[in-house]
């Protein structure tokens, strides 16, 4: 799943859950921003996944987003969308169980030059690039992608345009 960092004091939870803002990041080709992810100390478990991670002390989710796509990739040019699709997960990684209340931002640029600026140690040991993808490319990918119906998801968005109100998604557990 997703490379976190490991939760600081601060990071906010609700009900159990670490609450998470992630980004959907669409360039003006309307392709999708994914960073490429894998276990620390396995380079081999690897798996794609949108931007974003944790909510930090009272900051708001759309706060997180924004902060967390500056920290992961370096875009700082971003119109931030409404909320497309909620999920809730729960995966090992790095050693420990992640249990998240997900939260997905559509979002535009025109910056697709990215540089990581503030990664955390373990997102250093755990992130290992990023890529933009397109519709096709991502619906033929064999690779593992998180959410895992984002191909599709992907598809209706540039069909229909985000949803008038979220879209909650299946809870995915991975074991």
């Amino acid at each position: 799943m997703p490379a976190e960092p490991v939760p600081a004091v601060e990071d906010s939870y609700e009900g159990g859950l670490r609450r998470v803002a992630r980004v959907v990041l669409l360039d003006p080709r309307d392709r999708i921003l994914l960073l490429h992810g894998h276990e620390p100390d396995d380079p081999a478990d690897d798996w794609w996944f949108t931007p974003g991670g944790g909510v930090e002390g009272d900051e708001t989710r759309e706060q997180a987003a924004l902060r967390e796509l500056v920290e992961e990739t370096g875009i700082t040019e971003v119109e931030l969308g409404p909320v497309l699709w909620r999920r809730r997960c729960s995966f090992p990684f790095a050693g420990r169980r992640w249990d998240q209340d997900e939260w997905y931002y559509f979002a535009r640029t025109t910056q697709t030059a990215t540089a990581a600026t503030a990664l955390t140690e373990l997102e250093r040991r755990s992130v290992a690039g990023a890529r933009w993808w397109t519709c096709p490319e991502l619906a033929g990918a064999h690779e593992t992608v998180y959410p895992t119906r984002l191909a599709g998801l992907l598809r209706t968005l540039l069909d229909e345009g985000p949803p008038a109100a979220p879209v909650t998604l299946d809870t995915e557990i991975v074991r």
